[in-house]
């Protein structure tokens, strides 16, 4: 009876103990956590018959570590405030070790206007070769510009086209890619893939370029993911890292040189280089890198102001705050990308079964409260042999 009675006391205990913890993994309520803000104009309107892409799904624990799910700013205890921005989220990485060393609401989801290129950027050098040649059709040549200009028809080599995508956010160069990665709709699964397979699910590319789309999507600290990645590419480092460059002549067209839209690049001391963004939804987005004192520093902006202050002088700004950190300080962590399948393979919308599973190892699969029960359910079983063997005795 005294078994029995201790027995019900703990499974008492215990359940009033769960209802309270209640779930240990809810996400925060915070602002464009589901969702971006509604868009200001019939850029993301589904073709007729179309349904809108539903939200993605918010994980339920934050990816990065828990003070990634904070709403605010997050910066090291101790650390002095991080400088004021026009930016509605942003994160500031160690492009070394993926440590974020501070950020604003790094989940709250976003459009990334011209940044989902760095995002392409990664596909086109995943599936092609540096010197592969692609031949732009009129489609390619005749898109939403800001557009580099390509010729129909022309001769480019994928690094020609890599520096007019990264350099000048070429819209043109964009689709020519995605027609060389089996036509717009199979580019945007592989970006969708690889976005997976690095861990960033708050991204959902819609168009290869950044144009605003039906279910668009993406994060600061996505973001960071992928330039992170990238960066570990010679071919995108060299092109994002260039001031200048020349593309080839062309039928009917002479060659004519290109500048890095990146206005920090020469300017601020040890800049690596990164990519500017901009559309009515989005509003200004921002990433760039820089190195000082052996250390290198990346910045992300999402939904930024061009005043009171010129967004490329906020991440400046950001910059200066992360290199006066200490190397050991950290808010959060970038996640492991999983292994890959091969690029064949993703050409279909679904990610791999490998990516799903690498995906959920991220987080603690057993979760605050599951080490709760077995922690209980032990001392349940020492209490019950330490009361079962003087009434054996007794008996």
């Amino acid at each position: 009876m005294r078994v029995a009675r201790l027995l019900g006391v703990v499974l008492l205990f215990l359940s009033g103990l769960l209802c309270a913890a209640g779930p240990a993994s809810a996400a925060p309520s915070c602002p464009d956590r589901q969702a971006p803000p509604p868009p200001v104009d019939t850029s993301e309107r589904p073709a007729p018959g179309q349904p809108a892409p539903p939200p993605l799904p918010v994980p339920t624990q934050p990816v990065g570590g828990p003070r990634m799910g904070e709403c605010g700013t997050v910066y090291p205890a101790g650390a002095a405030a991080p400088p004021e921005t026009t930016a509605a989220s942003w994160v500031v990485q160690d492009l070394d070790t993926g440590a974020v060393i501070a950020a604003k609401d790094p989940h709250a989801r976003e459009r990334p206007a011209s940044l989902i290129k760095t995002l392409l950027a990664l596909v086109v050098l995943d599936e092609l070769k540096p010197d592969d040649v692609i031949h732009p059709t009129d489609e390619d040549a005749h898109q939403e510009c800001t557009c580099v200009g390509l010729v129909a028809g022309g001769t480019y080599t994928v690094d020609q086209l890599l520096h007019g995508l990264l350099m000048h956010s070429g819209n043109d160069v964009a689709h020519a890619f995605a027609t060389a990665l089996g036509g717009v709709p199979v580019a945007v699964a592989k970006m969708n893939a690889m976005a997976a397979s690095l861990g960033a699910k708050d991204t959902r590319a819609a168009t290869p370029s950044g144009l605003d789309g039906p279910g668009m999507s993406t994060s600061a600290y996505d973001l960071s993911l992928v330039f992170h990645a990238a960066m570990k590419k010679p071919e995108f480092a060299a092109a994002v890292g260039t001031k200048g460059y020349q593309m080839p002549d062309e039928p009917g067209k002479p060659a004519f040189g290109i500048v890095n839209d990146n206005k920090l690049l020469g300017a601020y001391p040890g800049f690596l280089g990164g990519k500017t963004g901009f559309t009515d939804d989005a509003r200004h987005t921002y990433v760039g890198g820089a190195a000082r004192d052996g250390r290198r520093l990346a910045v992300v902006m999402m939904r930024a102001e061009q005043r009171p202050t010129l967004v490329v002088h906020q991440a400046a700004e950001l910059l200066d705050y992360g290199f006066a950190q200490p190397k050991t300080a950290s808010v959060g962590q970038l996640v492991q990308p999983v292994v890959r399948q091969p690029s064949q393979a993703e050409s279909a919308a679904a990610p791999s079964k490998a990516t799903a599973s690498s995906a959920s190892m991220q987080r603690d699969v057993f979760g605050t409260t599951g080490w709760i029960v077995t922690l209980v359910v032990a001392l349940l079983i020492v209490a019950g042999f330490a009361l079962l063997k003087p009434w054996r005795r007794t008996r």
